[in-house]
């Protein structure tokens, strides 16, 4: 059996929290065949020695660099955080063209590949993740690497003309050329993709899936929805009832049902937008006033960059601006919270609304909107309002899906979601849930890694 070998910005470490479901999915990955996790060690190392560290847990080998202040902040808040973070999610107006933070972005990228070539073994599959790392295929088939190299995007995949709009995308996105196989969260990103080698990469759609560059070199691509742990989730939320954080949120609301938002404090979340639309729901629903109170979770993110700074101070204003015209003495409508919570305790939260809001203006998938779904109680599950711009919606059809731009359409599916009989609400979760239990995340690595090894 080949070995598999993980490449990420960051690595999970063993022995430190791992929030996400992608962090937990690789390590299932390979725990399952053993292997290598290499990546930035989230430490700055001031004396630029380029040292590794290695760590070994089971079978598993974890091996590290540490960064350069300059790298970090040009490489990372820079041309990945600055330029294409905005790109891949339709930003144009926010991509910073710098050339200074496009040579940090290579720079690194090459120093990953130099200390990462001599660790790897001719029968290794690489599997590279998400968009900090698009080049490093190609600068590791430099180094003689001749092994499979897999690369998945997490983010979403915008039209070629878009991508067109920054200045080094030829030599970028040819870096994926490379690969042997590269992933994509829905169909509509890979059909993007398509498009983008076939008009501006000079390549050819071979078939579905199939292309071939400009230079001849055959790749494959596709479509690998990710997911989450479903059976975990749901029992971890039938647990968290129990909770004290949970219990308190509970007795707070004083019988009124709950809606929910928790996303990353980002411009891509469309939060001003979904503030803005439960506005709209407390204006054009006067008759459920007092029965819903809406609790949004927003850690901060990026603090140091001016727009998200900007973002924070106008959902704080916005936030302030609904309870003082609609709050009364025994009820306030909106509760906004900079804070992380453990996911037990979200999940627990979860599991209590009624109304679950996924609104954003474009997201590569939204495991927040799986989880919700997941979380719910099978004998009274809340309803899930999902934007149409999230890569879940292509799975989680139904739920109530709304325009996250139509603020009267967003509130009114709030309002249609607390009148929703609760035979209509069950209806729709179990087939949703049925979706999760067939596609949770053991089946999207095994799918993609199986793609990969016949590649």
């Amino acid at each position: 059996m080949s070995r598999l070998v993980v490449v990420s910005n960051r690595v999970a470490l063993p022995g430190e929290s791992r929030a996400g479901g992608l962090a937990v999915a690789l390590q299932a990955a390979l725990d399952e065949t053993g292997g290598l996790w290499f990546g930035w060690s989230g430490k700055i190392d001031p004396s630029h020695s380029g040292k590794l560290h290695e760590q070994h847990d089971g079978n598993i080998r974890y091996v590290t660099i540490d960064l350069s202040r300059r790298d970090h902040a040009d490489y990372y808040n820079g041309f990945a955080n600055r330029s294409l973070w905005p790109l891949l999610h339709f930003r144009v107006d926010l991509v910073d063209y710098s050339r200074e933070t496009w040579a940090a972005y290579r720079r690194v990228n090459a120093l990953f590949a130099e200390k990462l070539a001599p660790l790897l073994r001719d029968d290794d599959m690489v599997w590279i993740h998400d968009y900090h790392l698009i080049p490093l295929a190609a600068l590791l088939r430099e180094h003689g690497v001749r092994c499979k190299l897999g690369f998945f995007l997490h983010v979403p995949m915008p039209s070629s003309d878009l991508l067109a709009a920054l200045p080094q995308h030829s030599r970028l996105f040819e870096g994926l050329s490379a690969y042997d196989l590269v992933g994509f969260q829905t169909s509509r990103d890979l059909e993007r993709f398509q498009d983008y080698v076939r008009l501006f990469g000079r390549g050819d759609v071979i078939s579905p899936g199939v292309l071939e560059t400009a230079g001849g070199r055959r790749l494959h691509a596709g479509a690998f929805p990710i997911s989450i742990d479903t059976a975990h989730i749901a029992q971890q939320a039938g647990e968290a009832v129990e909770n004290s954080s949970v219990r308190r949120l509970k007795d707070s609301l004083s019988g009124r049902a709950l809606a929910i938002g928790v996303d990353r404090l980002d411009y891509s979340k469309g939060l001003p937008e979904r503030f803005r639309a439960f506005a709209r729901y407390l204006q054009r629903h006067p008759q459920q006033l007092g029965k819903l109170t809406y609790l949004q979770i927003a850690p901060v993110s990026r603090g140091d960059v001016a727009e998200y700074r900007a973002l924070r101070e106008e959902l704080e204003q916005l936030a302030g601006h609904i309870n003082g015209g609609h709050a009364e003495p025994d009820w306030t409508p909106m509760r906004y919270v900079n804070r992380n919570y453990a996911h037990p305790t979200l999940t627990g939260f979860y599991r209590l609304a009624r109304v679950g809001l996924v609104t954003p203006l474009r997201d590569g998938m939204n495991l927040v909107a799986k989880e919700f779904v997941a979380a719910q109680d099978p004998e009274d599950p809340g309803v899930l309002v999902l934007s149409t711009f999230a890569g879940a919606a292509r799975e989680l059809d139904s739920a109530l899906l709304v325009n996250p731009y139509d603020l009267d359409g967003v509130a009114d599916a709030i309002a249609t979601a607390m009148r929703m009989h609760r035979d209509e609400r069950r209806e729709r979760w179990q087939a949703m849930m049925g979706t999760l239990r067939t596609h949770d995340i053991t089946a999207w690595r095994r799918d993609y890694l199986a793609a990969l090894a016949s590649a």
